[in-house]
């Protein structure tokens, strides 16, 4: 996965997810992994960045909040 999602010229919207690590990976990586996977389905998903330390985050980013609302809903 690149770390710098590719997105298109402005306008689009980010989606951003927080989390706070605990020891070990607990799952957490292959969690989002499939996160991923499944986002990269739906359509008008342009891509996402994460970064893993104590917190994690990750940005995904969609081309209208109508991808948003229909990925928020997929419960995968």
């Amino acid at each position: 996965m690149s770390l710098i999602a590719n997105t298109p010229a402005p306008p689009y919207y980010a989606v951003i997810f927080t989390s706070h690590r605990t020891e070990g990976d607990n799952g957490y990586g292959q969690m989002a992994d499939r996160m991923v996977e499944l986002a990269s389905k739906q359509p008008g998903f342009l891509g996402v960045e994460s970064a893993r330390e104590d917190v994690g985050i990750t940005v995904s980013y969609w081309s209208d909040l109508e991808s948003i609302k229909r990925w928020k809903k997929n419960a995968g």
